[in-house]
């Protein structure tokens, strides 16, 4: 009997030892960084999750404005919208990513930490009871955050979310 529950125990804390290890995934906890994805890899993973996106030049060229692009965009940030539409159970739809035009700065468009999705009101609703107030952003516009540090700002045309 006590070869048992030495075998037992040593089990016991291979699976304790595996558990605390084991990341908790909750709805917003996708770090923005991770590998940088082509285009293509990224709206394959966004049409995989139902998420669609609009542009007005009806492109995807990174170097204009008027395209919507995923050109260099982190996986975390992709994973992030995903997770964002499967909590919020609400229509995304993505309006601009790495496209030039948007402002400069570590945690900006270009460089693959944000993107701006349309403000229907399940998106609004969600959002506002979801994350805490944080305040106005230097412009403006009203800022809430999740509590992994993530900002949804509601500028005037669109949510801009900025997955750090």
């Amino acid at each position: 009997m006590s070869t048992h529950l030495s075998a037992r125990s040593g089990l016991v804390a291979v699976l304790a030892a595996v558990a605390l290890a084991a990341p908790v995934v909750v709805a917003d906890t996708a770090a923005a960084s991770g590998s940088k994805l082509t285009h293509a890899q990224a709206a394959s993973k966004l049409r995989a999750a139902g998420i669609s996106w609009t542009s007005s030049g009806h492109c995807s060229n990174r170097n204009n404005r008027r395209c919507t692009s995923f050109t260099r965009i982190n996986s975390g940030t992709i994973k992030g919208i995903i997770a964002f539409k499967r909590a919020g159970r609400c229509a995304v739809t993505i309006t601009g990513g790495t496209e030039t035009g948007h402002a400069s700065g570590q945690y900006s468009h270009w460089n693959g930490y944000k993107v701006d999705i349309s403000p229907t009101g399940c998106v609004t609703n969600y959002i506002k009871h979801t994350f805490r107030y944080a305040g106005k952003r230097g412009d403006g516009a009203p800022m809430y955050k999740s509590s992994t540090g993530n900002i949804y700002a509601r500028e005037s045309s669109h949510w801009d979310i900025t997955y750090k």
